[in-house]
């Protein structure tokens, strides 16, 4: 299982909009070869922003490197980034490959 994980600092005041953007936006993924799962996490409230991440899980590094580089995720980021005073920065990314895994 590979993890891409965006996290997100979003003003207090732009938590409503961006909630309803990742609602309303269509992110082309159920279509893509070796994709798993998505989760959209709200964290904790801090001084000045909350914390959102998400959660993208592939089946490996090389399905989440196609679909970075096909036309579904061209389409999926479309305008995705939404009114810029939402945020306090751009979102940081980050990858994980799976060591152990339970269920």
């Amino acid at each position: 299982m590979y993890l891409t994980m965006n996290r997100f600092k979003v003003k207090p005041e732009g938590e409503a909009a961006f909630e309803q953007m990742w609602k309303n936006r269509d992110s082309h993924l159920k279509s893509v070869p070796g994709f798993a799962a998505f989760h959209l996490l709200k964290g904790p409230a801090k001084e000045g922003y909350r914390l959102y991440a998400s959660h993208t899980f592939w089946d490996n590094e090389e399905a989440f490197t196609a679909w970075t580089k096909s036309e579904a995720f061209r389409a999926a980021h479309k305008g995705a980034k939404g009114p810029s005073d939402l945020y306090l920065g751009p979102p940081e990314l980050e990858v994980f490959d799976t060591i152990q895994s339970l269920s």
